[in-house]
């Protein structure tokens, strides 16, 4: 398999420590509560915050697997008996260390208008990251197969045989032609490690996961901010292209970003329909 294309195509100027003022512009897990504030508490938004906070008091493994299940059948995904413990454990209190970790970014700059956030410009640092490559039918599928064999080796199918900790968001590398009319289906599901494994990576068992280290990049993006056009719902192939379309009209100079390689970046469960999603366009280096 050709792991080659796993890697962010983008970068951009060292932002030091990243201890400066502009650490303000980290997305909490605060910042994504906006989007539930009007759901009623059984409906679920579809993220790892909200399942574990509704599912903590009864964690009971076939319960949650059952949720799982029936929310991915929706999507043309089965979810196996053997992702039961995974599953607990991204979705409940897991003896404590249930803390999400925000992929470190420096803000560098928005784009508004009218009081309205068009864009952020945002510095990644440089850090491993577990990738997979996907081929499934649809993008839908590709994204969800994909997550589970991530959680798969968060949960313990590792070199360490520990719970490594989760983080946000789990991106998704899309490709397209020129046009942005049409997707490539090689689809890269990817996990950044979470900072106390950043140094010594631990090692998956599913060999198709590849652990590889991105280098610093700036991308530009629709934030999940409440005053900005980021995007929710589920994902698939029109979604992903029309949002690409819409922000590159926005964008002042498209030309200085990568033009046929793209991320999803998830902030929920990748099988839920009410997802919350941003599209990140890669700089050039």
């Amino acid at each position: 398999m050709d792991r080659g294309g796993c890697q962010m195509s983008g970068g951009g100027p060292s932002s030091g420590d990243g201890s400066g003022p502009d650490r303000h512009g980290m997305i909490t897990l605060e910042d994504l509560e906006f989007f539930s504030e009007d759901q009623p508490e059984d409906s679920g938004n579809g993220s790892l915050e909200e399942e574990g906070q509704t599912m903590e008091e009864d964690e009971n493994p076939d319960r949650l697997l059952h949720y799982w299940q029936e929310v991915a059948r929706g999507h043309q995904v089965e979810v196996s008996q053997d992702m039961a413990e995974p599953i607990q454990q991204l979705s409940t209190n897991n003896q404590g260390r249930s803390h999400r970790e925000q992929v470190p970014f420096t803000l560098l700059g928005r784009k508004e208008k009218c009081g309205e956030i068009l864009y952020e410009k945002r510095h990644y640092e440089k850090g491993h990251w577990a990738c997979i490559i996907m081929r499934e039918e649809t993008y839908e599928q590709s994204i969800c197969y994909g997550f589970m064999r991530i959680m798969r080796y968060i949960c313990q199918h590792n070199s360490l045989g520990d719970y490594l900790g989760m983080t946000l968001p789990i991106v998704t590398v899309v490709r397209t032609d020129e046009n942005h009319s049409a997707m490539s289906p090689d689809v890269t599901v990817a996990y950044y490690l979470p900072t106390e494994h950043q140094a010594q990576p631990p090692q998956p068992h599913d060999s198709d996961i590849v652990i590889e280290i991105w280098p610093a990049t700036v991308v530009y993006t629709r934030s999940l901010l409440p005053s900005s056009r980021a995007f929710s719902g589920p994902t698939n192939e029109v979604t992903i292209i029309n949002q690409i379309s819409t922000l590159a009209e926005l964008l002042e100079s498209p030309g200085v970003c990568v033009n046929d390689s793209f991320i999803v970046a998830g902030y929920t469960n990748p099988a839920h329909n009410n997802r919350q999603n941003e599209i990140w366009f890669l700089e050039r280096r």
